[in-house]
């Protein structure tokens, strides 16, 4: 079956890299890597260029499995305890995130990750497009953390973090850090950053001979952790979302899956 392209008429649908991203399977940029890797049919033909069109009734299957048309765009926060790993496969065997919530809850993916030993409030949303426009730095939405460290805290350098650093080679963006109270050796610091490489906290606090015990994330731009208690998850209102994510459109129908 002929697969439409970039050539055909631009009322065809929408490509199916953003679909199959809205639909929750995962974002943008993996839902390409599946076309590329030929994971991806429709109408029972496999895809094979990412500037291909979904269209209303069009059968779309990802692994052999049919994949639903995208839902009304929904977040829900979730305080992830540590333990817990934030994929939705793991090849160590560890449990996940996605296997530890309620029965009934779509497919979603997070927003950003949490490590293993990390813990607090995770995004979670059916949407891969609002995933990475909320990932994006140039959102400038600061993510704050408690962070319990081992060490002796050099308030001086702690305030350095701030024009940026370079650690092991890497260097990081600007880190806004303070210390909260100190007993002994351990102390309880307050870190608030806007670009989140891959365990920047623990490496930059590494690099000023402390050692993180424990990482909460209590703020993701302007959604709080609040009072969630351990893996409890609760839906963001649609008002809500639609005020702090300019650009969703207006209210859409309730849907009636949980």
């Amino acid at each position: 079956m002929t697969q439409r392209d970039d050539t055909s008429r631009p009322e065809r649908g929408e490509r199916i890299a953003k679909w199959l991203a809205r639909s929750g399977i995962a974002s943008r940029r993996d839902a390409e890597r599946m076309v590329a890797e030929g994971r991806v049919r429709l109408n029972g033909a496999t895809v094979t260029h990412p500037a291909t069109f979904v269209a209303a009734g069009d059968l779309v299957q990802v692994d052999g499995a049919p994949v639903e048309n995208p839902e009304r765009t929904r977040l829900w926060r979730y305080h992830k305890p540590d333990g817990l790993v934030t994929t939705h496969r793991d090849p160590e065997g560890r449990p996940t995130v996605f296997s530890s919530l309620p029965e009934g809850m779509p497919r979603v993916i997070s927003i950003g990750r949490l490590d293993l030993n990390s813990e607090g409030l995770l995004l979670l949303t059916n949407d891969g497009e609002l995933a990475r426009r909320l990932e994006l730095p140039s959102n400038g939405w600061l993510r704050r953390y408690r962070v319990r460290v081992f060490g002796m805290v050099d308030e001086a350098r702690l305030k350095t973090l701030a024009e940026g650093s370079v650690f092991e080679g890497v260097r990081y963006g600007p880190i806004e850090a303070g210390l909260d109270s100190r007993k002994g050796d351990n102390a309880w610091l307050t870190v608030a950053l806007r670009e989140g490489k891959n365990r920047e906290v623990r490496k930059v606090m590494r690099g000023l001979n402390l050692h993180v015990s424990r990482l909460i994330r209590t703020a993701y731009g302007p959604f709080q952790l609040g009072t969630l208690q351990r893996s409890e998850l609760e839906e963001v209102p649609g008002k809500v979302l639609r005020e702090q994510v300019p650009g969703l459109g207006p209210a859409p129908r309730p849907s009636r899956r949980s």
